[in-house]
């Protein structure tokens, strides 16, 4: 149904998930969690053999809806992380079926996480990845801290971090961190025509490739998982955060200062 934050679209054999949330495509804890749920089930699903991610909308998701926290409120980032992206971004890489992420715009903070846990990422040619948690004061999380460097090397992934600089569709070609760019216009088509293919394929071999590659460069990836939630607790405790967070709510520069 239309006003469902997730909408799920199984035809031969793909799975179509589009993030259909009003204001950017921004996620709050329910709608995490449901998205973890989607991709668990999907694991469970036999009918399913390959996964296409995708935004409603003009933008893939802006990240965390930070009116989500109360003003004024204290907010736990550590358990936040623990009952949000965290279990999230571990299913979608335990998920032994190919997972494509068409970026149809921007993809920033926790979104720029989701969208490299996937296995593919297709890219419209105006789409836009931002690191975004500098901007408000925090460090990376959502396994960006992990992703973001693995695909584009550590001195890009730290100006993109420390700079709040978004990556252009052309730039990420360029760098591996997507395999495709498209015209605006072509993604939906594109999209749904490569995952077409994939689902022709022999999924079990893909997924047992999956297993591989995840022992092979993400052994440690829960163990990050967590350490960035500690982190999180830590910046999140700090003036910057605050600081950030009141600019961004009252929509002005911020003026950080420690």
């Amino acid at each position: 149904m239309p006003d469902e934050i997730i909408l799920t679209d199984l035809k031969d054999g793909v799975l179509t998930i589009t993030l259909n949330r009003p204001k950017a495509n921004a996620f709050t804890t329910e709608m995490a969690q449901a998205l973890t749920k989607v991709f668990r089930d999907a694991g469970r699903n036999d009918a399913v053999r390959v996964v296409l991610l995708t935004g409603a909308g003009k933008l893939f998701s802006a990240g965390q809806d930070v009116t989500e926290f109360g003003e004024g409120e204290h907010t736990s980032f550590r358990k936040h992380l623990l009952r949000t992206y965290n279990p999230l971004i571990i299913e979608m890489r335990r998920l032994e079926k190919p997972i494509i992420g068409a970026i149809n715009g921007a993809a920033a903070g926790a979104a720029l996480g989701i969208a490299l846990a996937c296995d593919l990422r297709i890219a419209a040619d105006n789409a836009r990845f931002v690191v975004g948690f500098s901007g408000i004061g925090l460090a990376p999380d959502s396994a960006v801290s992990l992703m973001l460097p693995l695909l584009i090397g550590l001195a890009r992934a730290s100006e993109a971090a420390f700079m709040n600089q978004p990556i252009s569709a052309e730039q990420a070609l360029a760098w591996g961190l997507v395999n495709r760019v498209v015209p605006a216009e072509e993604l939906p088509t594109a999209a749904a025509a490569w995952a077409s293919e994939l689902a022709k394929g022999p999924i079990h071999a893909m997924g047992y490739t999956k297993r591989d590659f995840n022992k092979a460069v993400l052994p440690n990836l829960e163990e990050v998982l967590d350490y960035e939630a500690h982190i999180q607790e830590v910046a999140g405790s700090g003036g910057d955060h605050r600081e950030g967070l009141a600019a961004f709510r009252e929509k002005r520069e911020a003026r950080f200062g420690g």
